[in-house]
């Protein structure tokens, strides 16, 4: 059986490269379809499918042909993962990647490959044959639409309802009614016998049009409810929650206020001033230079009555909001103005308006009782109704009830234009005049739920960028005093003409082939319904990081409302089912014991089951997010973990239900530009384990035999990955794959008591292997350099006395004075201290240097690479000589590895950068050089 690529190399720096920008891509991108939480980045799955089929060269080539080629092929996925290159279907890069799909097919079918790139029909025959993709933990429906984004027949599990809505929108309708032309009688009565609408083209703009037909009719029947002010549309109201003060001698109801900017643009500033009358608060608008008098009267320690000054605990807050004492003071209003917004101060009629809207309908289903990363209910926000205001339902409610009146004119106008009449419904598969009604209200309804993650009370105004942000901000539903409600009628951010363009927009980049289905199943299940063996590749639930249904039921109650009719088995439940969820949840599973343990059993029936259905010839990929990552905090200051604390468990439980793991991939899939990632080491958002079936009959190992074999091959791994330049942040993790494909193809490994060695034993010992592969490139570099790491280790940067730099210098053969004459460290005033980077001469030139070392080559490069850029370090490094550029490199490893330890988060950015630019900059230096020197660049 060969080995797949992704077993053995993968361009994971360019692949991670395209995950972190994917993030700031929005119109068109399948993410912006509907909102779903830990969605991973479509460039990683791709990456992934991709690498799954194709065959490694290695396995019938020699080693240096073998090496050509996978650079060639990490050529074209460097390409393949680039979006622009990958959201035209038919783009020349996804065909070429087909054609190696099929190439590597080929060979295992024992069928001809296609001749080439051009040869379509020959490569589409061939992934016809190629096992279906299956992911039963669809999510919001990634790994299945780049499955058929690579010509591959794509199957979605999920237990969630919402999920599974998600997945049959991206993998399942559009096939349905690939290349259909628009039935709608504004494109009807222009039709051209040369037209064409490949793909979904045609239904997006369908759903446009009737979109335009939902806002128009929603208009005509509550516009009244969205005046203008002063002849200005709205963009949006700003509201304060209010409590009544404690104090018994004022009870002034308090405005509760995070923030009182309301742009903070240069040049169009803009903010309220709060101001006593009457012993009432009143708000004006001030805009222009200045600032608010005040930042706000609510933090995470409680609040403050502007009235009287009284201070106001939380815990007073909860009480009056438990009461239904809460209240709601208009703060400002929005409105489009030419060249920008506009800011106001509130309007009592506006506020009149808003107080008279009454809703026809609301969902009454209650928000749980405790949940993950929920938080409004301590407030007496206990009903999803609850999370909106009266005029925010019943907007929600009559676009809701429009999907249904749209339905009814797509079916009518479908006729029209010739689609047959077919009673046979969308949810099983009808391609008629009625399934396509039903299609386009799929999406309509979808545009309706953008509207609701926008359109609710604990929606932000973003003084920062002049818009409003929706309330799922992170995964989690907090509470928020002071919000944003959008007018869904305006021009502007959130409102519902936008929501339809999203969509549609989003169709436009669907495939809509080969045919792919989405089931609502568990995930032990899931893998039953796959009518041949499947390739797997899945993202399973984070242990205890996202309570997924609960947050899905804010979605759930809409979509019930529009859809019943379409997916009356999805519909079923009044909210979405929660028993069945595999997530450790104390509040739901009586407590964290309880609750690990339905995880653990839960995920080791579906590793069960996977390992007995899968496809033999191909390996099993599963992204897991494998250690905290960081913590936010909400409006009361409570931390959530936003990453997943089940790592070890998750590991132990694939190695007991009988899988090797053969490769671990570190994924980075955050923008280096977030707030967190600014001068920081983040770790890699997640890991995809590439995972086999451990041969029956295994062998036992004891720990002394699992040691030896792991201290014989893990460094040849570690090698290769630090030499490929993987930055030294992800190489711990990295060190996880080829160090457990070690542990996990034992049936066991034992102590001398016949106890058998856990995970977290296992991971122990590979750290260790790792920190002696470390050690042992250390030994190898100059005795300045060696007398560095040691002394940083102890000082950093810092100073330390003169006695202990003398004594350490004379165990490493070298004397203090030539340290400091070779221009690492500065000496004086009984005093020692190493040179930061930014502390090394400009102009240096390694040349004339006498004292050369791999230390001052490495500070040289950091400071090149944080003051010149990639092309200044690249010449510099074409001028040492190749012992002394080696030594560099493995000084960052080293170096990231002591500063990690000791908290200097600084330095280990610096020295992460070297050692992940490092292979760029050998290329850099090889052309500057014009030819590659033996060794150093292989």
């Amino acid at each position: 059986m060969p080995k797949k690529l992704i077993e053995v190399a993968l361009p994971l720096e360019a692949i991670n490269k395209e995950a972190s920008s994917e993030k700031s891509i929005r119109h068109g991108h399948p993410s912006t379809l509907h909102l779903w939480w830990a969605r991973r980045p479509l460039a990683t799955a791709r990456a992934v499918l991709f690498a799954s089929v194709v065959d490694d060269p290695g396995e019938h080539l020699p080693e240096d042909q073998a090496t050509r080629e996978r650079e060639r092929l990490f050529a074209l996925l460097e390409r393949l993962v680039n979006w622009d290159e990958a959201k035209d279907p038919d783009s020349p890069t996804l065909w070429e990647a087909r054609h190696e799909m099929a190439k590597s097919l080929a060979k295992t079918l024992g069928k001809a490959p296609p001749r080439s790139k051009e040869d379509r029909a020959a490569i589409l025959a061939l992934l016809q044959e190629a096992p279906p993709v299956l992911d039963p933990f669809a999510g919001g429906g990634t790994i299945p639409l780049e499955a058929q984004r690579l010509g591959l027949r794509a199957y979605a599990g999920d237990l969630n309802p919402v999920a599974v809505l998600i997945n049959k929108a991206l993998v399942e309708v559009p096939p349905l009614f690939a290349d259909l032309p628009p039935v709608n009688p504004e494109y009807q009565a222009k039709r051209q016998p040369t037209d064409r609408f490949p793909r979904a083209k045609g239904l997006a703009e369908d759903v446009r049009f009737y979109g335009r037909w939902m806002r128009e009719e929603a208009w005509r029947r509550i516009g009244a409810y969205y005046p203008t002010l002063n002849g200005k549309t709205v963009i949006a109201w700003l509201w304060a929650r209010t409590v009544p003060c404690p104090n018994p001698a004022c009870r002034a109801d308090a405005p509760l206020v995070r923030s009182f900017w309301l742009s903070k643009k240069r040049g169009k500033e803009a903010y309220v001033v709060p101001e006593v009358e009457g012993g009432r608060v009143v708000f004006r608008v001030k805009t222009g230079s200045g600032a608010p008098p005040l930042e706000g009267t609510v933090n995470r320690r409680g609040a403050q009555c502007l009235v009287c000054g009284t201070p106001i605990p939380l815990e007073h807050v909860r009480r009056e909001g438990q009461a239904g004492r809460l209240g709601a003071r208009l703060m400002a209003i929005v409105t489009e103005e030419r060249g920008g917004r506009g800011y106001h101060a509130p309007d009592p009629e506006h506020e009149r308006v808003a107080e008279h809207a009454v809703p026809p309908w609301q969902p009454s289903s209650r928000l749980p009782e405790k949940a993950l990363g929920f938080r409004a209910q301590n407030y007496g926000l206990t009903t999803h109704a609850d999370l909106f205001t009266p005029r925010q339902l019943l907007a929600l409610g009559t676009f809701s009830d429009l999907v249904a009146e749209a339905r009814e004119r797509v079916y009518r106008d479908a006729l029209e234009a010739g689609l047959p009449e077919d009673p046979t419904p969308l949810a099983q598969g009808g391609r008629g005049a009625r399934a396509y009604a039903e299609a386009v209200g799929v999406y309509l309804a979808l545009a309706v739920d953008r509207l609701a993650e926008s359109g609710n009370t604990l929606s932000r105004w973003q003084s920062a960028g002049d818009k409003v942000a929706g309330a799922f901000s992170r995964q989690a539903l907090p509470m928020v005093w002071d919000y944003a409600e959008v007018n869904p009628f305006s021009s502007s951010t959130r409102n519902f003409t936008d929501a339809v363009e999203w969509v549609a927009e989003v169709l436009e980049t669907i495939p809509a082939r080969p045919p792919g289905e989405a089931r609502q199943v568990n995930a032990v299940e899931a893998v039953n319904g796959v009518p041949t063996p499947p390739l797997i590749s899945t993202d399973p639930p984070y242990y205890d990081n996202v309570p997924y249904a609960d947050l899905s039921d804010f979605f759930y109650v809409w979509l019930r409302r529009a859809l019943r009719d379409t997916y009356p088995d999805l519909f079923r439940t009044l909210l979405t089912p929660k028993e069945e969820e595999l997530i450790a949840d104390p509040h739901r599973h009586g407590g964290p014991d309880a609750a690990r343990r339905h995880f653990e059993e839960g995920m080791r029936r579906v590793f069960r089951n996977l390992r007995a259905r899968a496809h033999p010839h191909y390996p099993l990929t599963l992204y897991y997010a494998f250690k905290q990552q960081e913590v936010e905090e909400d409006e009361e200051g409570e931390t959530e973990a936003v990453a997943s604390t089940g790592w070890e468990t998750f590991l132990q439980g694939l190695v007991e239900e009988g899988f090797q793991v053969v490769a671990t991939w570190p994924m980075r899939t955050e923008r280096s530009n977030r707030p967190r990632g600014l001068g920081s080491n983040a770790l890699a958002s997640s890991i995809v384990l590439v995972c086999r079936p451990r041969p029956e009959g295994a062998p036992r190992a004891s720990r002394q035999e699992f040691l030896r074999a792991l201290r014989t091959e893990l460094p040849k791994a570690l090698e290769d990955l630090t030499r490929g330049s993987i930055p030294p942040v992800d190489l711990a993790q990295s060190a996880i794959g080829p160090g457990m494909a070690v542990f996990s193809r034992y049936s066991a490994v034992v102590e001398p008591d016949g106890r058998p060695l856990s995970v977290r034993e296992a991971l122990a010992l590979i750290n260790q292997v790792l920190d002696e592969f470390l050690a042992e490139e250390e030994a190898e570099l100059d005795a300045p350099s060696r007398f560095a790491l040691a002394w940083y280790e102890q000082y950093g940067y810092g100073e330390g006395p003169y006695g202990d730099a003398e004594t350490l210098a004379k165990a490493k053969n070298v004397a203090v004075s030539a340290l400091e004459e070779g221009g690492i460290l500065l000496a004086q005033g009984g005093k020692v201290r190493l040179l930061r980077p930014e502390e090394y001469p400009e102009g240096w030139d390694p040349k004339s240097d006498r004292r050369l070392s791999a230390w001052e080559a490495a500070h040289h490069l950091i400071r090149l690479l944080e003051g010149e850029g990639e092309g200044a370090a690249a010449r510099l490094l074409a001028e040492l000589p190749p012992t002394l550029a080696e030594g560099a490199r493995a000084l960052a490893y080293r170096l990231y590895q002591m500063a990690e330890r000791r908290g200097r988060a600084e330095d280990a950015q610096s020295f992460n950068l070297l050692a992940k630019s490092y292979g760029h900059l050998a290329v850099e230096a090889a052309r500057a050089r014009g030819a590659v020197q033996e060794g150093l660049f292989e």
